[in-house]
């Protein structure tokens, strides 16, 4: 039982490490023609958002709506890569019995 308690206290560690590395990261991507730029932080929160005034125009809902999903999906699937990376460099997560 200690073992297990012990186990999880490290998971929490490097846990947190994980996300202070990992907060430390941003990832910028362009969409809609470059017309909408899109940054995201390592936890995955929007720290930036740009779009270009020709989108704001009522005839460009729809293109202004799809650019910002793609943004949104291309700068995810970024970061979870790079989230990926940080998490292999410090030698991945250890096996802890009944989480799998």
């Amino acid at each position: 039982m200690l073992s297990k308690i012990k186990q999880f206290k490290d998971l929490r560690s490097q846990a947190k490490e994980l996300q202070s590395k990992l907060s430390q990261e941003t990832i910028t991507v362009k969409a809609a023609g470059d017309k909408v730029v899109m940054t995201l932080d390592g936890n995955l929160k929007m720290v930036g958002l740009a779009i270009d005034d020709e989108l704001l125009s009522p005839n460009k809902k729809e293109k202004l709506q799809e650019g910002i999903k793609k943004a949104h999906e291309d700068a995810t699937k970024k970061m979870q890569r790079i989230m990926a990376m940080k998490m292999k460099e410090m030698g991945g997560l250890p096996d802890i019995p009944g989480l799998s």
